[in-house]
């Protein structure tokens, strides 16, 4: 006769570790998810989701500097300096100083930018909002608690995040082929 053990997989693992076992499994397909909406966008139209939202709100805005940017897409000034080097040089944007004040630099869109935007995917997180403002305002509160409460099991609170469903780097430049 053999004993519970060796039938009961269970018996070995305790029940807690099946259930972190599983919120694992769910993290690593959410993150699966995100890495492979972006690298379709990045394969679709050449941008990163951080490249394609910052087109977006100079597309908004017709004229902003890279500060009003920043402040509008939650990076980091330096982060989307770099980002508007890359894009400027792959001819999507312009850069140009303001003639009422030379210390400003401001950002147009050229032609192929506004193509760029115009055949560009909605971006993962677009369509995850507009799910997510479906639930009811019950389920939308129990997802953040869930999951600020994994921030802080995980010890991520002191990171820093900007809105975007993007699991690489914001600032790695995406070759034009």
């Amino acid at each position: 006769m053999q004993n519970k053990m060796e039938t009961d997989p269970s018996a070995i693992i305790p029940g807690d570790s099946i259930i972190s076992d599983k919120v694992m499994i769910a993290l690593r397909k959410i993150i699966r998810a995100i890495d492979m909406n972006s690298k379709k966008l990045v394969k679709r139209v050449g941008l990163t989701g951080p490249q394609l939202m910052i087109l977006r709100e100079i597309a908004i805005r017709n004229e902003i500097t890279p500060g009003e940017i920043a402040t509008a897409v939650s990076l980091s000034q330096a982060t989307v300096t770099g980002i508007l080097e890359r894009m400027e040089k792959r001819e999507l944007l312009t850069r140009k100083r303001s003639e009422n004040d030379k210390r400003r630099s401001l950002v147009r869109l050229t032609e192929l930018g506004r193509q760029t935007i115009e055949n560009a995917p909605p971006l993962m997180q677009e369509t995850f909002v507009e799910r997510f403002t479906g639930l009811q305002e019950w389920e939308q509160m129990l997802i953040l608690s869930v999951l600020q409460r994994l921030v802080v099991l995980m010890e991520a609170k002191a990171i820093d995040a900007a809105p975007f469903l993007e699991t690489s780097s914001f600032d790695r430049e995406v070759s034009s082929n």
